[in-house]
């Protein structure tokens, strides 16, 4: 396993937790009434609530600034520095950022406010909802180390939601490749989109050919799941299965959270 992934996240199977911003300013779901407060009072709440749950990260992500956008408002990596400011203090935990989808702003805001990971999509070409994608890894490592943060862990994201992938080799050979060329610290696996969850067939896949390298599954993992997860990933980032109703857009359900993390003891 990789030394600087166990250097944040120990040596346990680590449940990655989402608090899932709301619509920040300049998106078109942006609540102006309730204005920024409102989302800081969001994402405070689910913050207590997930740190309570005894997850073992969280990841501050901008899931709700629909339609996605593959080069982020300026507006919203603000809003969500200033958000996340607001609660360094309060954040127990690692956390890690990502914003949808743009490697660099992703990169910016996890130097600007100290996270100690990101995870975006670094690497690959694909025909998306946002239209024609290519990723570039070297840009956005190179990026990171020059704003003095080559210690924030990249998480690579090698199944894009919304998204298909040009590159048609089979996804564990296309991990493998990723590892061997792009030096991410960890390998992510996706559903097709937000929520829904990845095949435990290309979990079980990617780990075969990257036994070494820790391979997490990155959507879709539930409480009736999660054994069979841990059974093969080293690892999963969750964030559906915890609100309320299992609804991506609903707040932090506490004790959803509780039931999931004490399942989670059961199996690791």
């Amino acid at each position: 396993m990789s030394k600087h992934f166990n250097r944040v996240f120990g040596n346990t199977k680590p449940v990655i937790a989402m608090v899932h911003l709301g619509a920040l300013p300049g998106s078109p779901l942006y609540d102006g009434e309730q204005g920024i407060d409102g989302v800081l009072n969001a994402a405070r709440a689910d913050l207590h609530a997930l740190q309570a749950a005894g997850v073992d990260a969280i990841m501050f992500g901008n899931e709700n600034d629909r339609p996605y956008e593959l080069n982020v408002d300026t507006a919203s990596t603000a809003a969500a520095a200033f958000i996340i400011g607001a609660l360094r203090s309060e954040i127990k935990l690692p956390f890690g950022v990502n914003m949808l989808w743009d490697p660099m702003s992703t990169i910016a805001l996890g130097a600007a406010t100290g996270a100690q990971f990101v995870r975006e999509i670094f690497t690959g070409s694909y025909a998306s909802d946002m239209g024609s994608w290519t990723a570039d890894a070297g840009q956005a490592m190179r990026y990171r180390d020059r704003l003095g943060r080559s210690d924030m862990l990249m998480l690579y994201n090698v199944s894009a939601e919304f998204a298909y992938s040009l590159d048609r080799r089979p996804l564990a050979d296309r991990a493998r490749s990723v590892n061997f060329s792009s030096i991410p610290d960890a390998i992510l696996v996706s559903g097709q989109i937000t929520g829904e969850a990845a095949e435990i067939s290309d979990l079980t896949a990617v780990k075969a050919a990257l036994p070494n390298t820790p391979v997490l599954a990155n959507t879709g993992v539930k409480h009736e799941t999660i054994g069979d997860v841990f059974a093969v990933a080293d690892g999963c980032i969750v964030g559906s299965a915890l609100k309320f109703g299992g609804d991506t857009w609903k707040a932090v359900d506490p004790q959803r959270a509780k039931d999931f993390m004490n399942r989670v003891k059961e199996f690791r």
